[in-house]
């Protein structure tokens, strides 16, 4: 399927408090800007586990047929970095506003709690776990992995400068995407059959999550309209 980038419909440069002033941190995080990008990190040490790791969503529930795309740098490991995206109530409720259950940073929270979402892991690092570095999509509610592919990123301290990730979602198909200067390779694509794993998913709300130790930052988020060719 051709897919067109369209209209930007939503951009945040990430680079001052301000600008994530509307935000929400779930768990226990600090964000700072040391360098002019957000700078996110747990105050949890690595011993806390599931309980020191962190989600932070923007405000805006985003239509289907986007694309997401951001800067991303690693600044110290191990940790796991995730984006949640077309994340919605299983009712329907805004994630956010909605009197669903409270939220403070365990995965389980995420993946088994009471709304439905897209999550791609794009910077795992676990010398414990993680045999062979891999991007993997994943869809809930459920912990259904979807699809996978291998992960370019170099470790945090070869990273010198941000990566370009970018996920495009329009209607049952997802496509991952990794840039570096004027290269972009994909990572991975997948069709939704909207049966294996339940309805295709929609619209929604976006959210970076970190597992702790990892400290990250996130600059230039821009969302597009995506439109079929």
């Amino acid at each position: 399927m051709n897919l067109m980038e369209r209209d930007v419909i939503y951009e945040n440069s990430l680079s001052q408090a301000a600008e994530i002033a509307d935000w929400t941190m779930e768990g226990d995080g600090v964000v700072s800007f040391p360098r002019g990008r957000m700078r996110q990190e747990s105050l949890r040490p690595r011993e806390a586990g599931q309980a020191g790791n962190i989600v932070h969503w923007c405000p805006l529930t985003f239509p289907d047929n986007i694309s997401i795309s951001w800067d991303f740098q690693p600044i110290s490991e191990p940790g796991l970095a995730i984006l949640f995206f077309s994340a919605l109530g299983r009712n329907g409720e805004d994630i956010l506003t909605a009197h669903l259950a409270k939220r403070n940073g365990p995965y389980e929270q995420y993946h088994h709690g009471d709304f439905n979402a897209l999550h791609v892991s794009y910077f795992r690092r676990n010398p414990k776990e993680n045999e062979f570095q891999t991007c993997n999509l994943r869809k809930s509610f459920g912990f259904h992995l979807v699809a996978q592919g291998a992960d370019p990123l170099p470790a945090a301290a070869l990273a010198a400068n941000p990566y370009r990730l970018k996920v495009i979602k329009c209607a049952a198909q997802v496509s991952f995407h990794m840039g570096y200067r004027d290269e972009e390779i994909e990572i991975f694509s997948w069709e939704d059959d909207g049966r294996s794993y339940g309805p295709v998913l929609g619209r929604g709300k976006i959210g970076f999550r970190q597992m702790t130790p990892l400290i990250a930052e996130y600059s230039n988020l821009v969302v597009r309209e995506v439109e079929r060719q």
